[in-house]
């Protein structure tokens, strides 16, 4: 079992920066690929950013290029997220993935899912 622990998120003004947390415990050495999801009520679960463990590679959703970036420290994997639009609102999920599956952007990939943690970005 692996345990996700989110920190971070709160309340920001359009165009400002936020950093999301997510800490992994437990059987953390089986991790393959850590992610970050995000959901709207009523709408999808949607991709934001992956890193995949072995060999770091980084992954972003198109709406996210640029303004986004995960990185990992050891179990400890963060989004910086800059230049937040009100479109980024939504609760933001942590994930983790038993192995590598080579699909980081699919949800039903990932094993194990954080609490959520709420971002607002206002206007």
């Amino acid at each position: 079992q692996v345990q996700l622990v989110e920190s971070g998120g709160g309340l920001v003004q359009a165009g400002g920066s936020l950093r999301l947390s997510c800490a992994a415990s437990g059987r953390a050495f089986t991790i393959g690929c850590m992610g970050w999801f995000r959901q709207i009520p009523g709408q999808e679960r949607e991709f934001v950013a992956a890193v995949r463990w072995a060999g770091g590679s980084l992954y972003y959703a198109d709406s996210v290029k640029g303004r986004f970036t995960i990185y990992r420290d050891n179990a400890l994997v963060n989004l910086q997220m800059n230049n937040l639009q009100p479109e980024d609102t939504a609760v933001y999920q942590c994930a983790a993935g038993q192995g590598w599956t080579g699909e980081p952007a699919r949800a039903d990939n990932y094993d194990y899912w954080g609490q959520g943690t709420q971002v607002t970005v206002s206007s």
